[in-house]
């Protein structure tokens, strides 16, 4: 945890959250009608909770996967550099995969692990993220569906950490340092 003193201001509430997920929900389920079973793939950890809000959502059936990857430890930047910590236990050649990000920043993490998935050849792949931070992106990739589209701020909240502090927050807020 940093040595720095913070404040959290709320930037999008746990009900416009819970308004935009059903409305994706709708969506997917659009997009994916007659799948025999949706494998939702969530990206560990940030996604944790969008991944259980979004699944309770949808009217259709589906297999939860996760996939462990880390482009930022504790730091508030990205590395750049992606790893797999923890891959899918199940196989998704032939299947409907919907993988489920928290948050697009350079792209480079997204980019990565779709690539990484669709060599694996899933019938389809397409991906969703909640927060989308287009300014900050370095790499050509944008999320088949966007939750919110957020100024370049840090964010907290609602699954998503800084430090590993704050991922219980119900809403999204952005972190303001005050020193």
């Amino acid at each position: 945890m940093t040595d720095r003193a913070y404040v959290i201001d709320e930037m999008i509430s746990a009900k416009a959250i819970a308004a935009r997920i059903e409305a994706l929900a709708k969506e997917i389920e659009t997009t994916y009608a007659g799948t025999q079973k949706l494998v939702v793939v969530g990206l560990l950890r940030g996604s944790f909770i969008f991944i259980a809000d979004l699944v309770r959502e949808l009217g259709l059936p589906v297999e939860v996967d996760f996939l462990e990857v880390s482009s930022y430890g504790d730091a508030m930047e990205s590395s750049r550099e992606v790893r797999i910590i923890k891959d899918l236990r199940g196989q998704i050649e032939g299947r409907d995969v919907l993988v489920v990000e928290d948050i697009v920043d350079t792209g480079h993490t997204l980019n990565h692990v779709m690539n990484l998935l669709r060599s694996r050849l899933p019938a389809r792949l397409m991906s969703i993220a909640l927060l989308d931070k287009p300014s900050r992106r370095e790499v050509d990739f944008r999320a088949d569906w966007i939750g919110f589209e957020i100024p370049d701020k840090f964010v907290v909240g609602y699954g998503i950490d800084f430090a590993q502090h704050n991922r219980n927050l119900a809403h999204i807020g952005s972190v303001r340092f005050t020193e």
